[in-house]
């Protein structure tokens, strides 16, 4: 697990991203004053955060989602050895069923559904787009509701590349029944057409939710802005 855990690190501190095992340890502690018992991973790519969290004292049941191919692949084969977490046939998640196309980047975790702008490639050179991927896409409405009801007190994780707005979008349904939520969410329009932080934070705060942490994510370690940071709310 060791190895695991260094490794994941060493892949995200190339692209930018800065994760610290006090952030883990935070992110964690939280999850247990809270009594999570399930982690509904949206944008699950390889596996990394859900491979943390069980680092860091998570127990509690998991299921992952994720569209592209590869990495689905590899997460597949990290959570089989775990019996609490599942990983759902490769899907992606947002606010309608049905096909959609997605853009595949070259460091996978920076893929999307929505078009990259400069403002990210820029930074991280890795990340520009080099195919497209079709894959089928469903509402959280429409599959996670049989884990929801089997829990009492429920996370959704999103981590989808600018498309946060529109996860929520078509999770209205089962909302009112999630404790806690932890979300991507930028400061500065990387992907056309996304919702920034000011919106997600009022959307959430309206829907019952109350801002609990921040964790610093997407960085511009030429110049030190961040770009992206990652927040955790929880009903109080």
């Amino acid at each position: 697990m060791k190895i695991l855990k260094k490794n994941i690190l060493k892949i995200i501190d190339k692209l930018g991203y800065v994760v610290s095992k006090n952030d883990l340890i935070q992110l964690c502690s939280s999850i247990n004053k809270f009594n999570i018992d399930l982690v509904l991973d949206v944008g699950a790519n390889k596996g990394q955060f859900s491979s943390s969290i069980r680092r860091f004292g998570y127990n509690g049941k998991i299921v992952s989602f994720e569209p592209l191919i590869n990495a689905h692949d590899q997460l597949s084969k990290i959570a089989g050895v775990d019996p609490k977490w599942e990983v759902y046939p490769r899907i992606a998640i947002g606010d309608h069923d049905g096909k959609i196309e997605i853009n595949v980047a070259g460091n996978s975790v920076s893929s999307s559904i929505l078009p990259m702008l400069k403002s990210h490639s820029d930074v991280a050179k890795k990340s520009e787009y080099i195919g497209k991927e079709v894959v089928d896409i469903y509402k959280l409405d429409s599959i996670s509701k049989q884990y929801v009801m089997n829990a009492i007190s429920p996370l959704i994780k999103i981590d989808t590349q600018g498309y946060e707005w529109q996860v929520l979008d078509g999770a209205k349904e089962i909302l009112p029944r999630i404790k806690g939520i932890l979300c991507e969410m930028s400061l500065v329009e990387l992907y056309k057409g996304q919702h920034l932080w000011m919106d997600i934070l009022n959307r959430l705060e309206k829907e019952g939710f109350s801002l609990w942490s921040i964790h610093r994510g997407f960085t511009d370690i030429k110049n030190g802005r961040t770009l992206q940071l990652d927040a955790t709310f929880y009903r109080l």
